[in-house]
């Protein structure tokens, strides 16, 4: 079997890291592509410009606060379109907006997690990554 592929979103060099820190502690088989910003994102799983022959990602890892689209519009393009909505989304943010929280889940967002400020913290969201994983995989 191939290994599991993931898209992050994400224009944060320290939070790139820490979320592939994240994903190796998780411990599945997997490889990333990184999108640093919405329109980038679009691209890659419309399979557009570049990104003709990029892998379809099993799952999404989709920061709010991104340059050029939104996570919002990039998780609204998403699950619209037939072919890719049923990719699942998870929204890993610092924003802490229970506005951002309820548009995300009108939209069809798969998890709503934001990012680890403490060791606790990220001890937590490897707990909900497996969690969620465990039902997708």
């Amino acid at each position: 079997m191939s290994a599991f592929h993931i898209l992050l979103v994400e224009d944060n060099d320290a939070d790139i890291l820490l979320t592939t820190d994240l994903l190796v502690q998780i411990g599945i088989n997997h490889s990333l592509s990184v999108a640093r910003d919405g329109v980038e994102a679009i691209d890659y799983v419309f399979k557009k410009g570049k990104y003709t022959d990029a892998v379809t990602p099993n799952l999404i890892l989709l920061d709010i606060n991104l340059p050029k689209a939104s996570g919002t519009e990039v998780l609204r393009n998403i699950k619209k379109e037939e072919k890719y909505k049923k990719i699942p989304v998870i929204i890993y943010t610092s924003s802490f907006l229970e506005a951002d929280k309820i548009v995300c889940e009108s939209l069809g967002v798969n998890l709503y997690l934001t990012k680890a400020n403490t060791m606790a913290e990220f001890s937590k969201r490897i707990e909900d990554f497996k969690n969620f994983l465990s039902m997708i995989l």
